[in-house]
C-alpha cells in the first residue's frame, strides 16, 4: 500500500508540472534544449517473489547475492520541458537460479513495454550548480510485460511418469504492473551521460511464479521484480550540452523583464514631451506650442477655428495693435521662421497627420494675406533607416506639402521645396522624441 501511494504522489507530481507548463507561458520550452535522449544499459533483475517451495534467486548467505546480468533495456526519453518528460522503453530479462544456490533450476523469460513520467530532481530542487556533472532523475508509470516460463516439469523422482508440480514452459501470461525507481546520472562528455538505475515493478494479478508455477486464476498473486542496471544516455538535439545539464533561463527571470518592460512602457506613455500638462498615450497633439492652453486631449485651444491658437493670438494682440498691419507680419514670420508652425508625419509616411491641417491652413492664410511672399518647404525624417532613403523620404514630405497648397490655391512657383533630410537632434532609440523630428517646417522668404 505504501508504494501504491508514493507511485501516486509521484504521477500528481507530474501531472501537476503539465498543468503548470500550460498555465506558463511555455517559457521553459523555448530554452532552446535538448529534449530527446535515447538511454541503453544492463544490469540484474531478480524476481522477489513470488516463488514456488524449493525455488528462489538469491545466493545462500549473501545479502546482496551474486551478480549476474540478465536484463537489457532500450529507452527513448522526452522531455517536455526542462523539469518533466515522459519515457517509453523496451526490456528483456532472462530470470534463472543463480547456479550456486541450492535452488532447483528455473528460466522465466521476460518482454516489457514501459511508459514512465520523469522528473529532473536536480532542477525540480535547483541544485544545478550544487551537483555540477552529477544528476539524478525519478521516474515511475506502467509496465506491460509478458511472462513465459522455460522450466521443466517437475517430475517424481520414484515414477518418471507422474509430474509431481507444472511449470507450463511456452504458456505466456500479460500482466500490467507499476514500475517506479531512480536514476543517478554523471556527465561524462557534453552530450553522453553514464545512468544507474533502481526499479521494482509490481503486479497485482500475476498468475506465474517467477519459476512457472501457475496459481489458480481466482488466486490473484502478488509479483515484485526489481531491477539494477547502469548504461548510458545520448542527448539528442541542436544544443552541444546534455537537455539534462543545459543552463535553462530562470522562468521567473522572464516574467521580471517582461514585468519590467511593460513598466518601461508605461512610464513611456505617462510622459509628457509637449509639457502640456497632457500624458502623451491620451495627447492627440503631442507638439502643441508650450504654454498654450489645451483640452484634455492636448489639442491647442482654437475657438474661432482659423488655424491659430488663442493663446498665440492673444499674445500678438497684446503686443501688436494692428494685426492686420507689417508688425504683424513681421511677428508671424519670426514664429514660422522660428518653425513654431510645423507639419507632422508618421513614420516612413509621406502624408501629413490628421493633428497637422491647422499648420498647412495657417500657411496658406499668411499666403493669401501675404501675395508677394514666398516661402521654403523643408521637409525633415527621423534616424530609421538609411541617409540616403531619408533625404527622399523628406523632399517627398515636403512636396506632398506642396500639393496640398497648390490645390489650395497658392501659386506654385511661390513654393519652394528643399530636402533637410535626417534630423540627429533626438535621441534615435526613443520613439517619442522621433515623432516631434517627423514633419515639415517653413521658412518665409
Amino acid at each position: 500500500m505504501k508504494k501504491i501511494t508514493f507511485l501516486s504522489l509521484f504521477l500528481v507530481s507530474g501531472i501537476a508540472g503539465l498543468a503548470q507548463e500550460n498555465k506558463v507561458e511555455k517559457d521553459t520550452t523555448s530554452t532552446g534544449i535538448n529534449k530527446y535522449t535515447i538511454e541503453l544499459s544492463t544490469g540484474q533483475s531478480k524476481g522477489v517473489n513470488p516463488y514456488t517451495d524449493g525455488y528462489f534467486s538469491s545466493a545462500d548467505n549473501k545479502v546482496l547475492g551474486t551478480i549476474v546480468i540478465n536484463s537489457y533495456n532500450l529507452g527513448v526519453r522526452y522531455m517536455i520541458n526542462p523539469v518533466f518528460g515522459v519515457k517509453g522503453d523496451l526490456g528483456y530479462v532472462d530470470l534463472k537460479n543463480n547456479p550456486s544456490t541450492t535452488s532447483i533450476p528455473f528460466e522465466m523469460k521476460v518482454y516489457s513495454f514501459g511508459l514512465q513520467g520523469v522528473i529532473n530532481a536536480n532542477r525540480l530542487l535547483g541544485l544545478e550548480k550544487s551537483f555540477g556533472r552529477f544528476g539524478m532523475l525519478l521516474h515511475g508509470g506502467f509496465q506491460l510485460s509478458q511472462m513465459t516460463p522455460n522450466t521443466a516439469n517437475e517430475m517424481n523422482p520414484l515414477n518418471p511418469a507422474d509430474v509431481v508440480r507444472y511449470h507450463n514452459a511456452g504458456l505466456k501470461e500479460y500482466n500490467v504492473g507499476l514500475i517506479y525507481g531512480f536514476s543517478p546520472q554523471f556527465r561524462l562528455f557534453n552530450r553522453v551521460a553514464l545512468i544507474g538505475d533502481v526499479s521494482v515493478v509490481n503486479s497485482y494479478r500475476q498468475h506465474f511464479a517467477w519459476d512457472g508455477a501457475y496459481s489458480d486464476s481466482k488466486n490473484n498473486l502478488s509479483g515484485q521484480l526489481v531491477s539494477m542496471s547502469l548504461g548510458f544516455t545520448y542527448s539528442l538535439g541542436k544544443d552541444k550540452m546534455h537537455g539534462d545539464w543545459a543552463v535553462v533561463k530562470d522562468k521567473y527571470i522572464k516574467e521580471i523583464e517582461k514585468l519590467q518592460n511593460q513598466v518601461k512602457n508605461i512610464e513611456t506613455s505617462m510622459g509628457d514631451l509637449d509639457k502640456d500638462g497632457v500624458p502623451d498615450y491620451l495627447d492627440l497633439e503631442n507638439n502643441s506650442l508650450a504654454g498654450a492652453a489645451v483640452d484634455t486631449k492636448g489639442r491647442t485651444v482654437d475657438l474661432n477655428k482659423n488655424g491659430v491658437p488663442d493663446d498665440l493670438e492673444k499674445y500678438i494682440e497684446q503686443n501688436q495693435k494692428d494685426f492686420s498691419k507689417i508688425h504683424t507680419a513681421n511677428t508671424v514670420s519670426q514664429l514660422v521662421n522660428d518653425g513654431y508652425i510645423s507639419v507632422f508625419f508618421e513614420t516612413g509616411k509621406v502624408d501629413p497627420t490628421d493633428i497637422s491641417s491647422p499648420g498647412i491652413d495657417f500657411i496658406r492664410t499668411y499666403l493669401k494675406n501675404n501675395p508677394k511672399s514666398s516661402i521654403e518647404i523643408l521637409g525633415h525624417a527621423d534616424e530609421v533607416g538609411s541617409s540616403e532613403s531619408n533625404v527622399s523620404l523628406a523632399k517627398a514630405r515636403a512636396e506632398s506639402v506642396k500639393a496640398i497648397l497648390v490645390k489650395a490655391g497658392i501659386d506654385e512657383s511661390r513654393l519652394i521645396v528643399v530636402s533637410k533630410g535626417e534630423d540627429t537632434s533626438v535621441q534615435a532609440d526613443s520613439e517619442g522624441a522621433r515623432k516631434l523630428v517627423r514633419k515639415v517646417t517653413f521658412k518665409i522668404k
